[in-house]
């Protein structure tokens, strides 16, 4: 049976008009609403724990897969980021507390400047968040790295988002160790900083599964390259920012 959409009067004979994608006409009621919630919910959940598990499994795979067109069960990469580490700051300060540590941790160790405190404890609460905002950052640099090999800076976002989502989920499984010892403030801070000792290992990982027919030799040597821009530049960032708090 042939329809009209009354989206954009295109001559229709299935669910969905070929020409704008509106579904076919149907009567809101009770039973509409459920189903639409119902796919809402079921269906955001699924492509959010579908990517979890594919990136857990190999990030680097997951991020070719999603740039090569795979993507219908896939959560959006860069979404993704902005949720975990949603979740990653709730945990962080919600339950676990983890200003307190910090600022009793700068206080043993004499960090004693109100401006240094708030800076460092911004700076260490917040490093995944911060890491999400500088992902266009390091997308550039990737790109730069790995100009020859055939993906645009806008590929590179999206691989970038990949590499901090696994970061970000390893800084989560790693919560309840935090939360454990978060009266010890040694052992917190070290657990807390015992992600950003595995970040080029993940890089690696990444690279390697992205690029899988490209020699490690190769991979780890642009990784690292990667990886030493990227720490030079967040410094570089940081020093001016922490230059024009003190000037304000």
């Amino acid at each position: 049976m042939r329809n009209k959409c009354l989206n954009c009067n295109h001559t229709t004979t299935g669910n969905f008009c070929s020409n704008c994608g509106q579904k076919k006409y149907r009567r809101i009621d009770k039973k509409y609403i459920g189903e639409e919630l119902g796919y809402m919910v079921f269906h955001a959940n699924k492509g959010f724990f579908y990517s979890i598990k594919s990136i857990i499994k190999n990030p680097g795979k997951t991020a070719k897969e999603f740039i090569d067109g795979k993507r219908v069960n896939h959560y959006k990469p860069i979404l993704l980021t902005f949720v975990l580490n949603g979740i990653l700051a709730f945990i962080s300060f919600k339950l676990i507390g983890i200003e307190n540590t910090l600022n009793d941790y700068y206080r043993k160790h004499n960090i004693s400047s109100e401006f240094t405190n708030d800076f460092l404890t911004f700076f260490s609460g917040y490093n995944a968040l911060i890491m999400t905002l500088l992902i266009p950052i390091s997308a550039c640099i990737t790109k730069i790295i790995f100009r020859k090999w055939g993906h645009n800076y806008y590929e590179h976002i999206v691989a970038n988002s990949y590499i901090l989502s696994l970061y970000t989920l390893i800084n989560i499984a790693l919560s309840p160790l935090t939360y454990i010892f978060r009266d010890n403030i040694e052992i917190a801070i070290n657990l807390s900083w015992l992600t950003a000792l595995i970040l080029p290992l993940i890089f690696i990982w990444f690279f390697k599964e992205f690029y899988k027919d490209k020699p490690l030799k190769i991979i780890i040597r642009k990784v690292l390259i990667s990886i030493v821009l990227i720490i030079l530049t967040v410094f570089i960032l940081f020093s001016i920012l922490a230059v024009l708090f003190l000037v304000i």
